[in-house]
């Protein structure tokens, strides 16, 4: 039994467009990128028996999920680079954090480029090679190494966000005291034998939507926060050969959410709770790294095949899965992390006389209409035969998506996979699974394989391809949100555990599994309605790419925000992967020293149409608190094309300006006056995004509160939830909220 194994790691940047694409994950046509606030990176790990010689490669990528496309197309292009045996379809494992922040339009399936206007090459283009750069980079640092692994909980992270759905489980009927969240994290920590450390990769089950659905930057969310402060620590260099790299997986978060307990996001508090649930989530990610002394000893395995779900029997039973379709619900969307575009809530459910439920027909035809529009060329069957609406009751179905011509519009064939290192084993699946249906999935597995030593399994969602939700059919027939976007049916998770046990059960017994149907290549039916970039103009002949619009100021203080605009030009000219499109130097002698990029979430990258063809590029600094005294300067680097066609570099620098002490805390007294409770808002004058510098007050009625301005603030803006309009103060001043809703200084 090997108690060692070949590892190897590496990470690569997939950050894609970062102006005018669609982000995928919230399905908004609204939502599109508009600047960077940290880039995307794929990590990837490969582990190799050195006894047989079999090997695995586990990649987790800061994106919405991986799809058959990119999975397909990264297993080519390794094939082109190893050939045909090392690295191929049953051992590479390709999964996506979920991030709803990132850029979209990488599926060759038109439900998922349908908020994206298309299938977007350039982003494919980036994912796909920056998964294969990472995993040749793995390859070429493969040494000896040892695993060792751990496990613990991770505490007020995460919220059931359909709880009437999950109480109608069976096992919270029977014990209502149990978690309706998985709490526990597994963490896998990766040494070499001489002592480097390279990586680590861990699996908690939370929805990466914290930024919510008003949100245009790109970001990993809470997930890709997790894994920048780890590798900050570990300081981790992209650049290197060989860095240390930190994955935080998804898993079974169907149901999860960080916003249950603090509303939709709202541009005003979500980089603070994407903050929050990252730094949970990294804090006992480094605390299991750090105690980890178990090793994981064993030999390395895998099994891979296609299933057609849309047809699966459920062996000694009558029940079967049915062709894909969404219902009403799935409209609603996840009413704690977004708002309706349509008006629907959650919980419709079908008559028993039709398809429609009484009171709701309006709505779901005009969703139904919606959606016919933005799917020119496909026919969607609008009468649905009685097996297909009994297979799928009671779910009302909007959207026959697996019935339409000339190809379904999402996928129906779908990879499954299992893999073995030791006495741990992965499960990679194409789905989000609720909590429950997590559950029974891993202990219908570990049922299987608990003689063969295995002692912790890890539910690695969004992994090879995507199909939408999996819950368990008791959640399923309450139709929230989740069971309405389980596509295949009641049965989808009887179904899901019966074909992976097939897996299971082969690497029990040693045995080889058929590789199933093959998913149809459908790169050529891509089509677009995106516009390319024609050419770039400046907005006056003498003004060059790159030249300062507004300047920072002269000094600052820290705590405060630094910012500059530039004009310049549009960033769909070069991605500039592995690298930035800002830095914050500052003065060393003679010198000049990048502290901070466009990855570093201090910084804000952000572009803005001028006019027809001239762009904005608006760059802060949010100055943290243990910033040296001393000069600074704000770079920008882009590329613009001209008419005929040609991109050239630029690059933009603003004037300087120090850094210093932070001023002294100026305090301003309030009373409420109003007549009731008010709810206070205090901002930054100057914090153009209005997310990373804010507070709030309750204020109850005739109540008395003195505010305490933050390090670096000055003056405020404060308003209060009424009609009260916003009001500039410095401190000292008395404010009273008077009766009228006015906001006035006392002597006023």
């Amino acid at each position: 039994m090997p108690d060692e194994y070949l590892i190897g790691t590496g990470i690569y940047d997939v950050t894609g467009p970062a102006a005018e694409l669609g982000m995928m994950g919230m399905a908004s046509i609204e939502q599109k990128t508009e600047g960077i606030h940290s880039r995307l990176f794929a990590r990837a790990f490969i582990v190799c028996d050195q006894n047989s010689d079999k090997r695995v490669v586990i990649v987790s990528a800061d994106i919405w999920s991986c799809t058959l496309a990119v999975k397909m197309e990264v297993v080519n292009r390794l094939k082109n680079i190893y050939g045909n045996g090392l690295y191929t379809i049953d051992n590479v494992l390709l999964s996506g954090t979920h991030t709803h922040s990132g850029p979209g339009g990488y599926s060759h399936y038109a439900l998922y480029n349908l908020s994206i206007l298309g299938f977007d090459k350039q982003n494919f283009e980036c994912i796909v090679n920056g998964m294969v750069q990472a995993i040749k980079r793995a390859h070429e640092n493969l040494a000896p190494g040892k695993i060792f692994v751990n496990t613990g909980d991770v505490q007020d992270c995460g919220f059931n966000r359909s709880e009437t759905a999950f109480k109608s489980n069976v096992e919270w009927q029977k014990d209502n005291k149990i978690s309706n969240t998985d709490k526990e994290m597994l963490l896998i920590k990766f040494i070499k034998n001489d002592g480097k450390e390279v990586g680590c990769l861990n699996w908690f089950a939370i929805h990466p939507t914290n930024r919510g659905n008003k949100n245009k930057l790109i970001t990993g969310d809470n997930k890709g926060y997790a894994s920048y402060l780890f590798e900050k620590e570990k300081k981790t260099n992209i650049h290197d050969k060989e860095t240390f790299i930190a994955a935080f997986a998804n898993s079974n978060c169907g149901d999860v959410s960080g916003n249950v307990k603090y509303g939709i996001p709202d541009l005003i508090h979500d980089f603070d709770r994407m903050k929050e649930f990252g730094e949970k989530q990294y804090r006992k990610a480094y605390e299991l790294y750090s105690s980890a002394t178990k090793q994981i000893k064993g030999s390395v395995d895998y099994r891979h095949t296609h299933v057609d779900f849309s047809k699966i029997q459920i062996e000694g039973t009558n029940n079967r899965t049915y062709p894909a379709a969404l219902g009403a619900s799935m409209f609603a969307g996840s009413t704690e992390d977004s708002k309706s575009e349509f008006g629907i809530v959650e919980g419709i459910k079908a008559t028993i006389s039709g398809n429609y439920p009484a009171g709701q027909k309006n709505i779901i035809l005009e969703a139904i209409n919606l959606l016919s529009g933005l799917l020119t060329g496909f026919k969607v069957p609008g009468i649905l035969e009685d097996e297909m609406k009994q297979g799928h009751h009671p779910k009302p179905i909007v959207l026959a998506q697996g019935l339409a011509e000339p190809y379904p519009l999402s996928p129906q064939i779908l990879p499954l996979q299992i893999i073995r290192i030791g006495n741990l084993v992965l499960l990679g699946v194409p789905f989000e699974l609720t909590t429950m249906a997590g559950r029974r999935l891993r202990n219908s597995i570990l049922d299987i394989l608990s003689t063969e030593g295995i002692e912790n399994i890890a539910l690695a969602t969004y992994s090879n391809g995507y199909a939408g939700y999996v819950t368990t059919k008791e959640e399923y027939d309450v139709q929230h949100y989740e069971g309405a976007s389980t596509h295949f049916g009641p049965y989808t998770l009887e179904a899901l555990q019966q074909e992976l046990g097939k897996l299971a059960s082969a690497i029990k017994e040693g045995k080889t599994v058929p590789g199933g149907q093959t998913p149809k290549d459908l790169s050529s039916e891509q089509t677009t309605l995106q516009t390319s970039i024609v050419a770039d103009t400046q907005p006056l002949p003498w003004i060059p790419f790159g030249g300062v619009q507004t300047d920072v100021d002269s000094s600052y203080k820290v705590g405060a925000t630094a910012r500059v605009i530039f004009w310049g030009a549009h960033p769909k000219n070069n991605l500039r992967t592995q690298g930035t499109f800002l830095e914050v130097q500052r003065k060393d002698g003679s010198e000049w020293k990048t502290i901070f990029t466009d990855h570093d979430t201090c910084t804000t990258f952000q572009w803005k149409r001028d006019f027809i063809a001239n762009s904005k590029i608006i760059i802060t600094w949010n100055i943290p608190a243990d910033t040296k005294f001393g000069e600074y300067r704000i770079c920008h680097y882009g590329d613009a094309k001209d008419i005929s066609g040609n991109v050239k570099a630029y690059s933009g620098v603003s004037g300087t300006f120090k850094v210093g002490e932070a001023i002294s805390v100026n305090e301003i007294n309030f009373k409420n006056s109003f007549g009731k409770q008010v709810e206070l808002w205090f901002y930054h004058p100057n914090d153009w995004l209005r997310w990373s510098a804010y507070e709030r007050k309750i204020l109850q009625k005739d109540e008395s509160f003195v505010w305490k301005t933050p390090i670096g603030w000055g003056k405020v803006q404060v308003r209060f939830t009424g009609p009260g309009k916003w009001k500039t103060i410095s401190g000292g001043e008395s404010i009273i909220i008077k009766v009228n809703g006015d906001i006035e200084n006392s002597d006023s």
